[in-house]
């Protein structure tokens, strides 16, 4: 083989070996996964009139001096909503991994002069919270969108305080129509230790609230038993 042909076929190998995808550590989805739609100011007149906000933090018992979490907050509905109830002893998180929807927020937190709220970009996988840090950490119609949930789960876990909750609200509907069937919801969190709280149907409309608190200690990723056959 000539030095030419040798240099071509090592070219050849070391880009095969580039184009190699990395090993999965977690478990895939296995089911549907929702595209990430926007959130419009004008749905929040709508949601008020529900009482939408309000019953989801009365069922979360949402309180003065708690820190709480709001992934994927989107434009602030219940980031403005919690920054009174939790007051000048508490703090929000508001995480959004969009870009320019983190940027807008950030502008509607800073216009309303909410000192008790920080903004923040989040990873599609890894909200990247600080360990141990919330009492409460609300998904709120966004847990359908996740493109990688015992990743995420798996990583979210972590900022809880000991006796903290998850809260999830979602819509009893398939994936594909932008929403979370309760069973497989639970099936997912159960996967990585996490057990209901507490749940409720939520006032003139197809969502539902669901709290999870942990029981179990977090397993190892390549010890995740994915929820085979929850199709959605």
């Amino acid at each position: 083989m000539s030095i030419r042909a040798a240099a071509l076929f090592l070219l050849v190998a070391v880009t095969a070996c580039r184009a190699q995808p990395e090993p999965r550590v977690f478990p895939a989805a296995g089911r549907d996964v929702a595209p990430i739609v926007g959130e419009s100011f004008s749905t929040e007149d709508a949601r008020d009139r529900v009482g939408e906000a309000e019953e989801v933090m009365r069922l979360a018992q949402i309180a003065p001096g708690m820190s709480v979490a709001d992934i994927g907050a989107g434009e602030g509905y219940y980031t403005i909503r919690l920054s009174p109830i939790v007051g000048r002893r508490g703090r929000v998180l508001a995480e959004d991994i969009v870009p320019e929807t983190r940027d807008r927020l950030a502008q509607r937190v800073q216009r309303e002069n909410l000192d008790n709220v920080a903004v923040k970009l989040g990873n599609p996988a890894d909200p990247m919270l600080p360990a141990a840090s919330f009492d409460r950490i609300l998904l709120v119609h966004m847990y359908h969108e996740v493109t990688e949930p015992y990743e995420f789960l798996w990583n979210l876990r972590q900022g809880l305080k000991p006796g903290g909750q998850v809260i999830v609200v979602d819509s009893d509907r398939p994936v594909k129509r932008h929403g979370m069937p309760p069973r497989v919801l639970a099936c997912e969190f159960a996967a990585l230790g996490l057990t209901p709280a507490k749940a409720a149907r939520l006032a003139g409309s197809e969502a539902y609230f669901a709290a999870f608190k942990i029981a179990a200690d977090r397993p190892e990723p390549a010890a995740i038993r994915p929820c085979e056959g929850k199709k959605s």
